[in-house]
């Protein structure tokens, strides 16, 4: 029988995401995806928790004697984030970490973090032991490894986690174009961080819909 609860749409109301150890150290071992990409799809997933008002928390691992400080363009985002550090290469085994997430009153718990093989399935599996509902952004996650990354999503596939993408996570809670709260600073986050598609928005706002060049450039155009 289907398990419901994965038919159901994120929703900025049900949702809580962690960050798990975005940190130099641990970005140095990444070999399944481009580690500027890893970082740009990242820093896209927390900026479109921000706009949302989706819960967020950041853990890190053994800051000081190993891993170093979590990277400053995802804390430019939360400046004001109270970092959850922890020796456990699991998070869930950190009560602070629990607590966190148990506090926000969400069950559809959205992760993202280094590395997919080992801190991101293991909390992904004991929070499913505890009741959650586990989603794994897959494209903001970094494993040693292709092989890796592919058979630890497999793994947790198996066990039910719910694999995501950072955009369908940012489309998800977006829902419907008519919905106009939070139209402008999806579409800002998309013309920065989604590519091909944030370069075609940039093309339709200002050669079909007439808008103004984005950016600071004043120059003109010599022919």
């Amino acid at each position: 029988m289907t398990d419901r609860t994965a038919l159901e749409q994120l929703t900025p109301d049900n949702s809580v995401l962690l960050f798990i150890d975005h940190q130099p150290q641990m970005a140095f071992g990444v070999a399944n995806i481009d580690r500027q990409t890893l970082k740009n799809n990242v820093v896209a997933l927390a900026k479109s928790a921000r706009v949302f008002g989706v819960p967020t928390f950041i853990t890190t691992v053994e800051t000081e004697s190993f891993s170093g400080y979590t990277w400053p363009e995802l804390l430019d985002v939360f400046p004001d984030a109270a970092l959850l550090e922890r020796s456990s290469m699991n998070s869930w085994d950190d009560a602070k970490v629990r607590d966190a997430i148990n506090g926000s009153g969400r069950r559809k718990l959205i992760l993202s973090g280094l590395w997919t093989e080992v801190c991101i399935n293991s909390a992904a599996n004991s929070a499913m032991l505890d009741g959650y509902e586990v989603y794994v952004v897959a494209d903001a996650c970094g494993g040693t490894s292709k092989d890796a990354h592919d058979y630890s999503m497999l793994r947790m596939i198996q066990a039910g986690i719910r694999p995501l993408t950072w955009q369908q996570t940012l489309l998800e809670w977006q829902r419907d174009w008519a919905r106009r709260e939070h139209y402008d600073e999806v579409m800002a986050i998309v013309r920065e961080h989604s590519g091909a598609y944030g370069m075609g928005v940039d093309y339709a706002y200002t050669r079909v819909h007439g808008a103004p060049q984005r950016g600071q450039w004043h120059g003109s155009i010599r022919t």
